[in-house]
């Protein structure tokens, strides 16, 4: 179902996953749910099928991480098929200009949506915060590279937690 209903990639469907994976199925805890993302950040592959694999995986074992993985990727990849057939013919139509026009804005509230509720679920204490500004600064001022920077906050978080 997330990715018959999803449009505008992983990020924007974080939310539909939250929503079905920890609100109404209780698959995942909220802390398991952004250690999920964690690690769908950090291994190969886009975001929505590493989650799907693991919501999958911690669901049903093996076999739910392959029919997950499968579910979340087949009915797009038959849309795209689809709409690329005809994405030439209404290319410059109005109405699909206006109606990505009105995407737009809603993918961005959607991945903000996100933001906040993995923000919610991270701050465990007085701590993460701090961690945060410091990854923040690294990022925006010193101009490190992400993956110096996933490095560090490793490292930081072995720290400061251990």
């Amino acid at each position: 179902m997330i990715g018959m209903v999803s449009f505008g990639g992983g990020y924007a469907m974080l939310p539909l996953f939250e929503r079905m994976v920890v609100v109404e199925h209780g698959w995942l805890s909220p802390s398991l749910f952004v250690d999920m993302i964690a690690i769908a950040q950090i291994t190969p592959g886009p975001i929505a099928i590493n989650s799907a694999t693991f919501i999958g995986f911690q669901s049903a074992g093996v076999l739910g991480a392959a029919v997950a993985t499968v579910s979340v990727v087949l009915i797009p990849v038959m849309l795209v098929a689809v709409v690329s057939h005809y994405a030439e013919r209404f290319k410059e139509s109005k109405a699909v200009k206006a109606i990505l026009s009105g995407l737009r804005p809603a993918l961005v509230g959607l991945i903000f949506s996100s933001v906040v509720s993995i923000a919610q679920s991270s701050y465990v204490d007085y701590k993460s915060p701090i961690l945060f500004l410091i990854v923040m600064f690294l990022l925006w001022k010193v101009k490190l590279h992400p993956i110096l920077v996933i490095v560090i906050s490793g490292v930081l978080g072995f720290i400061v937690y251990y």
